[in-house]
């Protein structure tokens, strides 16, 4: 895996081994930043089910300020240490160990500018977190991959992208 554009452009990361975590591919990632480029600059971004930290940290490159990455599982977690090290991004990156809806649950309203969120495919936790978000919306967007036959609760002003059995959604706080 790689780091598409940016700071990091070009820079490889490594992914957690095994099955247990799915990379988000190059191109979808590549895309998912085109679509939310406008809310990159200075961000406070939230990576949930953060996994290699990919996301976040392709974010931290395109010039967000900070990036929150929110994982539970320890192989994850030590690749994602040895990413932020390997790209020196340890002061804009903080780690936190835990479950990602139970997190979310904790945070005020739009205490992040964006949060990206790679959950598990058809295991329900995409449409946990929107529920999440409905109840309080703690980023002034949510952008969420999910799979083709994974669906989320009906939300105003939702957008949704499909790459092949790939979705991604992207869904503004309420005003």
């Amino acid at each position: 895996m790689r780091i598409v554009a940016g700071e990091w452009g070009g820079r490889r990361i490594s992914a957690p081994p095994g099955r247990e975590t799915r990379p988000t591919t190059d191109r979808v990632r590549e895309a998912w930043m085109s679509a939310v480029a406008d809310f990159l600059p200075d961000a406070r971004v939230l990576d949930l089910f953060a996994g290699s930290g990919a996301l976040g940290l392709e974010a931290l490159s395109r010039g967000a300020r900070h990036a929150v990455f929110v994982e539970n599982g320890s192989p994850a977690l030590r690749v994602l240490r040895e990413n932020l090290t390997v790209l020196g991004a340890g002061e804009r990156g903080e780690i936190v160990k835990a479950d990602a809806i139970r997190y979310v649950a904790g945070l005020e309203r739009e205490a992040f500018d964006v949060a990206f969120a790679d959950p598990p495919y058809a295991q329900g936790w995409a449409a946990a977190l929107v529920d999440a978000f409905i109840a309080v919306p703690f980023a002034a967007l949510l952008c969420v991959e999910h799979g083709r036959n994974d669906p989320l609760p009906a939300t105003d002003g939702a957008r949704t992208r499909r790459y092949g059995d790939t979705q991604l959604t992207f869904i503004p706080a309420p005003e």
